[in-house]
This record gives C-alpha cells, structure tokens and sequence, in this order.
C-alpha cells in the first residue's frame, strides 16, 4: 500500500467523512453486543456455550459476533436476513413472478424484492427467537446447566422476541446506513467486524491450550505462519478469473457505426462465494442442536454423536461432499448461462469460434461446471485444512476455514471500493501499481 494513498484518504473529506461513518455504525454494532436481553443468568449462560461449542448454535454465535453466547440484543445477528435472502433466491427460480419482478421491472422490482426479504427477515426471526428462548427454558434438563432462564414462561418468551426482533431490524439499518452513506456493503461489514472481534480471543484460548498441553512452542509458532500463508493463497485464488473473450459485430444505427469492440466475460473460480460451507456447517450441525433441547429421542443422540466432533473422517467427508454439492447448487441459481448467451445474441456479441445462442450457452455451461469443481475443491481444502494441522500438530485451531473465505472477501471487497473512489478523484489508488484487478 502506497503511503500517498493513505495521505489521500485525508484530502478528501467526503471519503474521510463515509469511513468515519463506517467505523461509528460498526463500533455502535459492536457495543450492542454487549446489551443482554432481559431475564437470563450470564454465567449459567457461559456455561452452557462451553458444552455446545461443536453445533449449530456455535456456527450462529460466531455471525452473531458474540452477541448469542452473551444473549445480547443482538443474539441473532445478521443470519435471519441472510437466510430470508438466500430464500428470496430460491423463489426466484421457481417463482415466475418474483423472476420477473427481479429482471423486468428494474428499480421498482428490486424494490419490492428487498421489502419482501425484510418481511422474511422478521418472520424468521421472531421463529428463531421464539426457539431460542423455549430452548433455554429446557437447557436444565437437556444439557445439565442450571438456572439459564431467572424466571421462566410466557412473559420471558414475549419479552425475548421483542427484543430479539427489535435488534434484527437495527442491524438490518445499520447496514443500510453503511450500504448508503459510508464504505462498502453493510451486511457483509458487520459480518466481517463480528469475526475480527473474536480473533484476539480465539488466538488466546489456542495459545493457552497450546501451554496445558505440552505443544511444541516451534509447532505452534509455525502453525500460524502456515495459516498466515493460507491467508495469502485465498487472496491469490479469490482474485482468479477466466476471461471469456467476447466480440461485438459493427453495426449501423442511426448514421453512426457502433460496435468492433472487444471485451471479456469474466468467470470466478469461486462463483459461490462462503454460502456452500455455511449451508454444509448448518446441515451437518443441526442434529447435535436438536439434541441440546430433546434428549429423549437416542436415535437423534446416535445421529448427533457421529456429526458432533468435526475432526472425525465421516465428519468431512461429508462435509466435503457437502460443499461440493451446494458449490454447484448454488452457482446453477446465481449464475444462468442462457440468459448471458441471451443477451450477447441481442448485443451483438459473440464468443470467437462459438457459434451465438445454444452454442454459446453450452460453452459457457461447460467453463463455468469446471470452474465449479476446482472452486468446490479450494473451498474444501480451506474448511477442512484446520481440523487437520490440529489432528497431527496441535491443539484444535478455533478459527475455521469459513471465517478466512468470509474476511478476505469482504476485505477486498471494501478495498476494491475505496480504491475506484480515489481513482475516480484522480487520486493515487491504494496499491503502488495502480487499480485492483482480477488474477486472469
């Protein structure tokens, strides 16, 4: 990063000033983390998160930022307007309208679309909460911890939903605030501020096991130099790109000549993004989480038992399997190329030696199913590349491969932003040689 470049931020006020309103909307998230919902014993609550670590509670407080092992206001995060998202994507394939709403109606559609995942939002949530505060009411008898709940009933369930919703709605604001006024896309800042705040714990608790049991101090200092370098590698594939050659034919409107121009179709090699690993984690996760609120079912505990410990080989295998499946599931749903060879054939636009059309869709289909398996395979290596260095180095490194994916995604993400706002002010970018590009 060029020193110039940091100089610049400064002489710009209106770019001082969207960071400044960045950081302020982050740091508000993050103390209301700390706000606890009204009527829950904090220790007896710690408790209880130590013996659940291994479930699907533990996948949600970590895009909580915390804020579910502290029952906070924010307890929920961001994952019930994540979730409402990825259901509104999924309707979109089988709902005709909601398709047409999508592509056909521009602005307005949109619109629409983000007003019906809001209403999901809160409908999701105030199910989630709903569980959430009926679980903990049940956690004496289904994990041994006494007392979680003060005063179980009707009135704790009332008021925990309330509250819950009220929080899922202001992080929702919040990250349209950041969305609209300051830096980058909200949601995903808040997501990437919750994981960054649980780095310095998380890294003290692996070096303090590292002492109790006996590690090596060798091993575990080049245990993190190995992470770092891993940290690095996922940039480098993140940033990978095939680009698909397109021409534009000349042709005649009007009394101009338009077209002759050629271009590229760029197609990421990880095209999913982290959804894959979130969906396999959730999949994987959710019988050890059934079994946290019924331990009456001993089926359901020999299900759970097999998926509890994720340093066992069925485990990632079947979390490998997993990840490849939704990696292709999920690409098929944000990724249509019939509707790209589509709009090339009405652009007049085509692939050199790829005839317009079927043609053109088939060949892309063919490239972005290859791009596919390679991408499901790095993402699989990074989610399960920790569980292994622990297994044969180590104690268990806390920080998963889901969590990497997420901040170097975002982190680019947000310097890719600030990088074409300076260049757009003329302004020396952030890196020496100039603009952020995609690794061809």
């Amino acid at each position: 990063m060029a020193l110039g470049a940091v100089e610049n931020i400064g002489r710009l006020p209106e770019l001082r000033k969207k960071l400044l309103w960045t950081f302020a909307i982050l740091g508000a998230f993050r103390i209301g983390v700390h706000i606890p919902v009204p009527g829950v014993d904090p220790q007896a609550l710690a408790a209880f998160f130590d013996s659940v670590s291994n479930s699907l509670v533990g996948l949600f407080n970590m895009f909580s930022g915390g804020g579910l092992e502290r029952f906070s206001i924010f307890a929920l995060g961001i994952m019930p307007y994540i979730s409402a998202s990825i259901i509104m994507q999924l309707l979109q394939v089988v709902s005709p309208e909601l398709k047409r709403l999508a592509k056909e109606e521009g602005a307005a559609g949109r619109k629409k679309i983000t007003q019906y995942t809001r209403y999901g939002t809160v409908l999701i949530t105030i199910i989630q909460g709903f569980a959430l505060a009926v679980g903990l009411e049940t956690m004496p008898a289904a994990a041994g911890v006494v007392g979680v709940v003060i005063d179980p009933g009707w009135t704790f369930r009332l008021v925990t939903v309330i509250t819950l919703v009220a929080g899922t709605i202001l992080i929702m604001w919040l990250g349209e605030q950041i969305t609209e006024k300051g830096i980058g896309n909200g949601i995903s800042l808040i997501i990437f501020a919750g994981i960054v705040a649980a780095i310095p714990g998380a890294t003290s608790r692996y070096f303090t096991t590292a002492v109790a049991e006996g590690t090596n101090i060798v091993i575990v200092i080049g245990l993190i130099l190995f992470m770092a370098a891993v940290l690095c590698a996922i940039v480098f594939v993140e940033r990978g790109q095939r680009r698909i050659p397109i021409h534009y034919a000349k042709r005649l409107m009007g009394r101009r000549m338009v077209g002759g121009q050629n271009t590229h179709l760029p197609l990421r090699l990880n095209t999913a993004g982290v959804i894959p690993p979130i969906f396999a984690s959730s999949l994987l996760l959710f019988p050890a989480t059934l079994t946290m609120f019924s331990g009456s079912f001993p089926w359901l505990n020999d299900v759970a038992a097999m998926f509890s410990a994720n340093d066992t080989i069925l485990y990632n295998v079947f979390f490998v399997g997993l990840i490849i499946f939704f990696c292709f599931f999920y690409t098929a749903i944000v990724f249509d190329p019939k509707d790209i060879a589509e709009n090339l054939k009405n652009q007049g636009g085509f692939i050199p030696g790829i005839r317009p059309g079927g043609k053109t869709k088939d060949y892309i289909n063919t490239v972005l199913t290859r791009l596919t398996l390679w991408g499901s395979l790095y993402i699989s290596a990074v989610c399960v590349l920790p569980v292994i260095l622990s297994s044969f180095f180590g104690p268990t490194i806390t920080f998963g491969g889901t969590s990497l994916l997420i901040m170097v995604g975002v982190a680019m993400d947000f310097m890719g932003r600030l990088e074409s706002y300076l260049i757009s002010r003329q302004y020396e970018g952030l890196m020496q040689k100039g603009k952020i590009k995609g690794r061809a």
